[in-house]
């Protein structure tokens, strides 16, 4: 039993909290959803595990979706809020309790998760200038620059001030020696600052990575401007750039941006609204044989379809991840259900990993996220050579995985993945590379 309650405290508890918003006595619920009052007491007490019908009708009574009450709909804020926890470890957060506050309190669960993300932003920023002032030539010449002119200048001016008698030639020079070290230290405080601005730039996003994701976040990772007119890449930058920020960020941005462009006209939208499949699931595999493109470039494709062009063929929008040869994730566009880490280490137990050693094989597999409020995913999966061939020369590969709800029958033995080590709670993984902060017992 006390298995079960581990299981369903948020489902539970968002019942008990809902039904009190609305001022519903326990009886009262129960008639309307056609249970005892007993049976909802012990629901509420996270006693008993709902589901199916059940779980629509007490949904339906409490004029809320299902998904409302679910365990599943808070999996990226429970994600988050471990991370925090993860990254203040002195703080002692009391993880055995932490969807119960997430259910009693989703307005605060959604503060603490937003400052912990801004604390680590802020503390990534400094680690960045922290690392510049340290290493960055062009920094410590500017910063010895502005130090040798403020040296050279108090020198004259402690002359002038010690030698009241100097002759008018000697004292115009030394005027003019002021007026010179005063322009270059002018010009390199300018510099200075520049690069010091340059470095901060990180502040508001946390690394040019991630800027770019807020960019195209801000869009739905859609640009319509871009599918009829593949060359107004400039334009949209340029529109963009207040948001990007650094020229780091604009220049990943610009990368994504010609992507989109070249696979909006390999793949017309309008061509590909037909071929879309009437609910179901996503195959970017056939859908790029019917079109003619290679599975990577057609699950770019479907990722960055507008929302309502899903949603009129029943269609959940899907996320993407990519990464490089080396396994760095290069792009993500995230599914709200399947919490993805920042730009950094992910599990090493996706399929998009494992596409790596299995270069052009397509795989497509159907995947359980490890802990006690993920769900099933279908992924789909390649590894492809990045960029035209070139004679001679060993081909480097990028790798892309599609994510889209599972099915809702799923076997219980599906391959288990995390999101990443630190807040894994699986038991005994083969590629674990540092401790969780989770219990191994709630794997």
């Amino acid at each position: 039993m006390a298995q079960a309650g581990r299981g369903t405290v948020l489902t539970g508890t968002r019942i008990r909290e809902r039904r009190m918003m609305l001022g519903l006595r326990q009886a009262e619920l129960a008639k309307r959803a056609g249970i005892s009052a007993s049976y909802l007491n012990l629901i509420e007490h996270n006693r008993r595990r709902i589901g199916g019908k059940l779980l629509l009708s007490l949904a339906e009574a409490l004029k809320v979706e299902p998904s409302a009450l679910s365990e599943g709909a808070e999996a990226a804020l429970l994600a988050q809020l471990r991370q925090a926890a993860a990254d203040r470890p002195e703080a002692g957060a009391d993880l055995d309790r932490i969807e119960e506050f997430t259910g009693r309190f989703p307005g605060w669960a959604r503060l603490v998760a937003a400052q912990g993300q801004r604390l680590s932003t802020l503390e990534r920023a400094v680690e960045v200038l922290s690392d510049r002032l340290a290493h960055d030539p062009h920094l410590a010449a500017s910063l010895h620059e502005v130090l040798s002119t403020v040296t050279a200048i108090h020198a004259t001016a402690e002359i002038l001030v010690g030698e009241p008698a100097l002759e008018p030639e000697w004292r115009g020079r030394f005027h003019r020696n002021i007026h010179e070290d005063s322009a270059r230290l002018a010009e390199g405080a300018r510099r200075l600052v520049e690069d010091l601005g340059e470095a901060g730039e990180t502040e508001a996003a946390g690394s040019p990575q991630e800027a770019v994701e807020g960019f195209l976040g801000a869009h739905g990772f859609h640009f319509p401007t871009l599918e009829t007119d593949p060359e107004a890449v400039s334009a949209v930058l340029e529109e963009g750039a207040g948001q990007l920020g650094s020229g780091a960020a604009r220049l990943i941005a610009g990368r994504v941006l010609e992507r989109y462009a070249a696979d909006a006209a390999a793949v017309p939208l309008e061509a590909l609204r037909r071929a879309l499949p009437e609910g179901g699931a996503l195959d970017p595999v056939s859908l790029g044989a019917r079109f003619g493109v290679d599975a990577g470039r057609m699950m770019r494709r479907l990722a960055m379809l507008p929302g309502p062009m899903l949603a009129e063929r029943g269609l959940p929008a899907p996320g993407l991840v990519a990464c490089d040869a080396s396994g760095t994730l290069i792009f993500r566009k995230p599914l709200d259900s399947f919490p993805l880490p920042r730009f950094g280490a992910a599990c090493p137990l996706w399929p998009l990993f494992q596409s790596l050693s299995r270069p052009m094989m397509p795989m497509a597999q159907v995947i359980r996220l490890a802990g006690r409020s993920e769900g099933v995913f279908l992924t789909h999966a390649i590894a492809q050579p990045s960029g035209a061939p070139v004679a001679n020369r060993d081909p480097t590969f990028e790798a892309h995985m599609l994510i889209q709800p599972g099915p809702s029958e799923a076997p219980s033995d599906l391959p288990r993945v995390g999101v990443t080590c630190r807040i894994c709670p699986k038991a005994g993984c083969r590629g674990r590379r540092e401790p969780s902060i989770m219990a191994e017992a709630q794997g």
